[in-house]
C-alpha cells in the first residue's frame, strides 16, 4: 500500500479535489433549505397555494391562533337585488392581506352549505374550490403575495335561499387572520325585506401574557428548582448563549421559564424516549413586537398541533438583546387534556429552538438539545445539561476523525517518504515501514468499518436529512474495504503485473481520501454533529494545508535529494564516504515525521474535544 494514497504527487487532482468540495459544501447547504422550502406547506397546515378545503365547514384556518377581533376588510358588491342564473361582482378590499376564503350563504343560515357558485375575473390571483358537493362555491387566493383588493362574480342558482349573506376570511399572516367577516346582504327579487345587519362573529377570550420586569437566574438550580441549561452551568443573566429551562413545583403547580439567544422560537418537550414524536411541547413564539405562548402536541415528526392556552397561567415574557425569555405556570396534572403530560412523571426533556415565518415555526435548523435519560421534574431539584448531538454519532465522527485525519495520513508519508529510513530494519519479520504503513491502514479500516455502522444502529435506517454525507460515506466505505482486498492479490515486484497493481492501489487510495475529507466537510453540518460555524471549516481548511505542506516539503527533499545523489557519485570525496548525505536526509525527515505528527495530533484532539462539547 506504499504508493496507494500519495497526493502529493499530483497536485492537480488536490486542487480539483479542493474546488469539488466546496462545491459539494455549498449543495449540501443550498439543498436542505430547498428540501424545506418545498416541503414546508404540507408540515405546518397552512395553504399558501389557497387549497383549503378543509375549512369550508367553519371557514377557519389551520393556523391554530385566534381570530382577530377589529375587521380591516371589507366585502361590496354591485347590486343587492338577484335572479336565477345572474351574476353579481364581489369586491374583496382592506389592509394588505396574503390569503381569503369567500363563500356564500343563507343569511337566516349562516352556519350552513355554501350557496351559488363563482367564477374568476382574475384566475393569476383567485382560484375556485368546491365545497360539499356544489362545485365552484368558493374562492381563494392562488399565491402567498400581498394583495389589497381582489375581485370575482358569484353566480346565482335556480333554486336558491332568497337572502344570501358574503362571508369572508382573510389572512395577513401566519398568526394574524379574522374568520368570517360578515358582508353585505342581497335578496331573490320580489323577496321581503331583511334587515342587513351584520353577521355576529363570535371572537374567543384570548389570555394576555404580561412582560417580565427582570430576567431569569440560574440560582437555586439544584437545590429549590430542576434545571437544564446549556452550555453547562451557564447562567442566563450572565450569559448570553446560554439556552435555560427551569422547572420549579409550587403546591400543585409547576412554574417553568424559558431562557435563550433566538429570533424565533424557543420551546421545550416531554418525551418518552429519545425522539420526537407523541410529545408535549411548550413554545414561546415571537410574533413582530410580542410573543405567543403556547401549548402544543407533537405526532410523530411532523408540525406541533398547536393547543388552547387555557391551562397554562401567568404567562409572561421579554426580547433583551436577542435574549427571548417567557415563564408560564400549569398544573402538574391536567387529566381532562391527555395531550399534557402530567408532571409527576419522568421523561426526557427536549429543548429546540428555530426560526418563524409570518408566527409560522419553521423546522428547527439544528439537533435539538435532549438529556441523557428521564427525568421526574416534580420529584427531584437537579441541575442538569444535555447534549445536541447522540452518543453513537459522536463515536461515528470521532472515528471517522481519527482514520481519516491521523492513520491514514501517517501511514501514506511512512510509505511514501520512509523506504529508505529504514531499508534492512525488520519489524515482526517485515520491513519497519511496511508494517507500520500496515498497522495504520489496517486501524483506518477498521475504524471506518465501525464508524459506518454506528449512524445505522442509531437511526434504524436511511437518514435523508443528511445531505450529500452519507453518500460519500458510502464511497468511502466502499473504496476503504476495497483497499485491503486490492492488497491481498498484489504480484511481485519483478512481475509484469505490478505497475498495473501499483497505478489501481494509488488510484483508489487517492479517490478514497479526497472523498473521505469532502464527507469531513459536509458531516460538520450535519444536524446531529453539528460542529460551531464558521470555526469547522476554517480548522479542517488548516489542516489540510498542514497535511499539504508536510506532503511538499518531503517532495521536495526527495527531488533534491535524489538530483544531489548522482552529482556526489561523480564526487571523489562522495565515493569515500557515501552514507553521509543520505544519513543526514534520514534524519531530516524523521525531523518533519515528528512535527507533523504533532501537528496533526493537535488538530484530532481539537476536534475530538469539539466533538464532546456538544
Amino acid at each position: 500500500m506504499a504508493a496507494a494514497c500519495a497526493l502529493s504527487s499530483h497536485m492537480v487532482v488536490r486542487h480539483e479535489g479542493w474546488r469539488w468540495w466546496h462545491r459539494q459544501r455549498e449543495m449540501a447547504l443550498v439543498a436542505p433549505v430547498i428540501w424545506l422550502l418545498a416541503c414546508s406547506s404540507s408540515l405546518v397546515t397552512s395553504y399558501p397555494d389557497g387549497r383549503v378545503t378543509r375549512a369550508c365547514d367553519d371557514m377557519t384556518p389551520l393556523h391554530k391562533h385566534h381570530s382577530q377581533s377589529a375587521i380591516k376588510h371589507n366585502i361590496t358588491v354591485d347590486k343587492t337585488v338577484f335572479n336565477p342564473g345572474d351574476q353579481i361582482k364581489v369586491t374583496l378590499s382592506g389592509s394588505r392581506f396574503m390569503g381569503f376564503f369567500v363563500q356564500a350563504r343563507d343569511a337566516n343560515d349562516l352556519d350552513g352549505n355554501a350557496v351559488g357558485s363563482f367564477s374568476l375575473i382574475d384566475d393569476q390571483v383567485s382560484q375556485l374550490l368546491k365545497c360539499g358537493s356544489v362545485q365552484d362555491s368558493a374562492v381563494s387566493q392562488t399565491n402567498k403575495r400581498r394583495k389589497e383588493q381582489v375581485e370575482f362574480y358569484w353566480i346565482a342558482p335556480n333554486d336558491g335561499p332568497q337572502h344570501i349573506q358574503f362571508l369572508a376570511t382573510v389572512v395577513e399572516k401566519y398568526s394574524v387572520y379574522w374568520v368570517k367577516i360578515p358582508g353585505p346582504i342581497i335578496s331573490r327579487s320580489g323577496a321581503p325585506l331583511i334587515s342587513n345587519k351584520p353577521y355576529p362573529v363570535a371572537m374567543p377570550t384570548v389570555p394576555t401574557a404580561l412582560l417580565l420586569t427582570e430576567g431569569f437566574s440560574a440560582s437555586g438550580c439544584g437545590s429549590n428548582k430542576f434545571c437544564v441549561r446549556n452550555p453547562t452551568s451557564c447562567d442566563p443573566q450572565k450569559d448570553i448563549w446560554c439556552f435555560f429551562v427551569s422547572f420549579k413545583r409550587e403546591g400543585d403547580s409547576m412554574l417553568i421559564e424559558m431562557s435563550g439567544p433566538v429570533k424565533g422560537y424557543l420551546s421545550f418537550a416531554l418525551s418518552h424516549d429519545h425522539w420526537m414524536g407523541d410529545d408535549d411541547v411548550y413554545l414561546c413564539v415571537t410574533d413582530g413586537q410580542t410573543v405567543d405562548i403556547n401549548p402544543a402536541y407533537l405526532r410523530g415528526r411532523s408540525h406541533p398541533e398547536m393547543a388552547s392556552t387555557d391551562d397554562l397561567h401567568d404567562a409572561a415574557w421579554r426580547i433583551e438583546d436577542g435574549i427571548l425569555q417567557c415563564s408560564f405556570r400549569r398544573n402538574i396534572r391536567i387529566p381532562t387534556t391527555p395531550e399534557r403530560f402530567p408532571f409527576d412523571s419522568s421523561y426526557y426533556i427536549f429543548v429546540a429552538d428555530g426560526d418563524v415565518d409570518n408566527g409560522r415555526v419553521l423546522r428547527h435548523k439544528r439537533q435539538p438539545l435532549i438529556t441523557s435519560k428521564m427525568y421526574n421534574v416534580s420529584e427531584s431539584v437537579e441541575d442538569v445539561g444535555g447534549s445536541r448531538s447522540p452518543l453513537l454519532i459522536k463515536f461515528h465522527g470521532a472515528m471517522m476523525f481519527i482514520a481519516w485525519m491521523t492513520t491514514v495520513s501517517i501511514g501514506v508519508l511512512i510509505a511514501r517518504f520512509f523506504k529508505p529510513v529504514w531499508p534492512t530494519s525488520t519489524l515482526f519479520g517485515e520491513k519497519v515501514w511496511f508494517q507500520l504503513h500496515r498497522i495504520l491502514m489496517v486501524s483506518t479500516v477498521l475504524l471506518t468499518v465501525v464508524a459506518f455502522v454506528l449512524p445505522f444502529v442509531y437511526r434504524g435506517h436511511w437518514s435523508s436529512r443528511a445531505g450529500y454525507h452519507p453518500y460519500l460515506g458510502c464511497v468511502v466505505f466502499a473504496l476503504a474495504v476495497l483497499q485491503p482486498i486490492i492488497a491481498v492479490f498484489r504480484p511481485a515486484p519483478s512481475s509484469h503485473r505490478r505497475p498495473y497493481f501499483n497505478w489501481t492501489h494509488w488510484g483508489t487510495g487517492t479517490v478514497a481520501r479526497i472523498v473521505a475529507v469532502a464527507a469531513i466537510f459536509l458531516g460538520m453540518n450535519v444536524q446531529a454533529l453539528d460542529l460551531p460555524d464558521p470555526w469547522d471549516t476554517y480548522t479542517m481548511v488548516g489542516f489540510v494545508l498542514w497535511h499539504v505542506c508536510a506532503d511538499i516539503l518531503l517532495e521536495v527533499h526527495s527531488f533534491c535529494q535524489q538530483k544531489g545523489s548522482i552529482k556526489q557519485l561523480e564526487d571523489r570525496m562522495e565515493i569515500l564516504n557515501p552514507y553521509t548525505a543520505k544519513n543526514e536526509g534520514h534524519t531530516f525527515r524523521k525531523i518533519v515525521l515528528t512535527i507533523y505528527i504533532c501537528g496533526n495530533f493537535a488538530f484530532l484532539i481539537t476536534f475530538l474535544a469539539a466533538i464532546n462539547q456538544l
